[in-house]
């Protein structure tokens, strides 16, 4: 057996383990929810709080949800198998190299066009699965108010935009790998970082009005309070907005972007709508236990370290022959190392996301203690994740594996459990 193949076949079983890991833990969520359904009783963190119906509708929601889910990860993987070791990646090369032999010398064209024409192409293989779950599964619990226009100047906007960071982003990084010597994993790191930084910092006013409509939240006891809050707490903005959330669905939600001057709450219209005063000003006091606890900044510290480790094993991988030619490429290259290392990275390291998400819910857990000291009453905070649990047919029940792999947030019935046993 050749080394070729040995790497190979060590990247289908990586492959294998992660959508068996994930398929079977979504059948057992299927079967838990199902479970409990039959049984009849509403959990008991929201009895009396939900309806029958309610109740089934929402696992309803949840069950479409999981098929959907089990087909979309089946096509998902074929697709990513055919287009890691189908041949489409050589091909796709060799087209590069032919229409980057036309650009001036220096512009690293053949590396950009590759790594855009991989993208392009993985987002084309996403669509159809993107248009189900808007058009159909969410139209059928009555939450998508996305129309066809709208979603198609989405699209187009997010592949303009994707071209107009993504063209020099590459071709710095790109760069730096040319330039850099053998320590150039560690620029790399830097200036992703950098760039990074620089995202969460011009996201909230440039990038974030392209797609939705900005609005400072209207005067009223709502925002007086919210004001209040932040004066006690210590915590400034440059403004709180609402956000025309219900362009394009009937969710609801709260977050807190940015940084320095340029961080902002932003509540959807739809959260407006549906909480009462004390309830909006309990999920703002979440949010601003978030920036005030620092979950922020540890999960950024968290991200690098996760990257750095991962441009570091790709510097040993990068000069490594047979690890290219296992994949069709006749020699190695920075882009081609770039491509392969950002596909296959994910089948060698999903046993790290549980990790991940252990740690955000630890976060979410602390937030929601934050909210509740500062409003001196966990009630208001207790009854909002009530009103949000109902009103976005969230999953009540959970397997427990299927949530410890998968969710950033503890269950609905966790953190109001939590609050109730902490009042």
């Amino acid at each position: 057996m050749t080394i070729e193949q040995v790497i190979i076949r060590l990247f289908l079983t990586l492959f294998l383990l992660e959508f068996l890991v994930e398929f079977a833990l979504n059948e057992m969520n299927l079967l838990y929810v199902r479970k409990h359904a039959a049984a009849g009783g509403i959990p008991k963190a929201f009895d009396g709080r939900l309806s029958g119906a309610d109740y089934q509708r929402s696992v309803q929601y949840t069950l479409a949800k999981g098929k959907f889910q089990r087909s979309a990860s089946i096509y998902e993987i074929i697709l990513t198998l055919w287009v890691v070791f189908g041949g489409a990646l050589p091909a796709l090369n060799r087209i590069a190299e032919t229409l980057g032999a036309r650009f001036p010398a220096g512009t690293r064209a053949t590396g950009i066009l590759f790594c855009l024409g991989v993208g392009l192409i993985l987002s084309l293989f996403h669509l159809p699965t993107g248009i189900y779950s808007t058009f159909v599964l969410e139209e059928r619990f009555g939450f998508n108010r996305t129309t066809p226009g709208l979603y198609v100047a989405d699209r187009v906007k997010a592949f303009l935009l994707g071209l107009a960071i993504g063209v020099p982003f590459l071709f710095a990084v790109l760069w730096l790998m040319d330039v850099a010597g053998p320590y150039w994993w560690l620029w790399v790191f830097f200036f992703v970082l950098g760039f990074q930084l620089c995202m969460v910092v011009i996201y909230p006013t440039l990038i974030a009005p392209l797609f939705s409509k900005f609005e400072p939240l209207r005067e009223g006891e709502l925002r007086q309070r919210i004001l209040d809050m932040a004066g006690k707490v210590g915590f400034k903005a440059s403004g709180i907005f609402t956000m025309d959330g219900s362009r394009r669905s009937a969710h609801s939600n709260a977050y807190f972007t940015g940084l320095g001057k340029s961080k902002r709450i932003v509540l959807f219209d739809t959260l407006v709508e549906q909480m009462s005063v004390e309830e909006g000003v309990a999920v703002l006091g979440h949010e601003m236990g978030h920036y005030k606890m620092k979950h922020i900044r540890r999960m950024l510290v968290l991200s690098s370290i996760y990257l750095l480790a991962g441009l570091y094993v790709l510097s040993f991988v990068l000069g490594y022959e047979p690890f290219f030619h296992a994949f069709g490429f006749d020699r190695p290259t920075n882009h081609a190392a770039l491509v392969l290392f950002s596909l296959l990275a994910g089948a060698a390291t999903f046993y790290v996301h549980p990790f991940f998400n252990y740690i955000s819910r630890r976060h979410e857990y602390e937030a929601d203690r934050f909210a509740a000291q500062v409003l001196k009453d966990g009630k208001p905070m207790e009854q909002a994740l009530i009103k949000l649990t109902v009103k976005n047919l969230s999953n009540l029940t959970p397997h427990p594996w299927y949530s410890a792999y998968h969710y950033a947030h503890p269950t609905p019935g966790e953190r109001i459990s939590t609050i109730r046993q902490e009042r």
